[in-house]
């Protein structure tokens, strides 16, 4: 099944600046090969669930490595078996209304 994800990851107790971790976790998913758009607070990934929710277990192993002791994180997502549906279709059919 595919899916598109909305994930943002937060480490806790690493101080004010997170770029480092999101840098690290942005790399796994380049890594993986998935489409993906980094936003101001979060990241849009789209793929297989499997690989998707693979990278997001990758991404929480990762940023504890680093030193993180605590994670915690939002993920809104969405699936259809109507039709494909990719990132981009449902951004330009806003824009369509626009």
């Amino acid at each position: 099944m595919n899916v598109i994800i909305d994930l943002c990851v937060v480490p806790l107790g690493v101080g004010l600046s997170v770029s480092k971790y999101v840098a690290a976790c942005q790399k796994i998913i380049n890594e993986a090969g998935l489409k993906s758009e980094l936003h101001a607070y979060g990241t849009n990934i789209e793929g297989e669930w499997d690989a998707v929710f693979d990278v997001v277990k990758q991404c929480h192993e990762k940023i504890h490595g680093m030193g993180a002791p605590r994670i915690t994180t939002t993920i809104k997502l969405g699936t259809r078996t109507d039709r494909d549906q990719t990132m981009e279709d449902k951004v330009e059919s806003v824009k369509e209304k626009l």
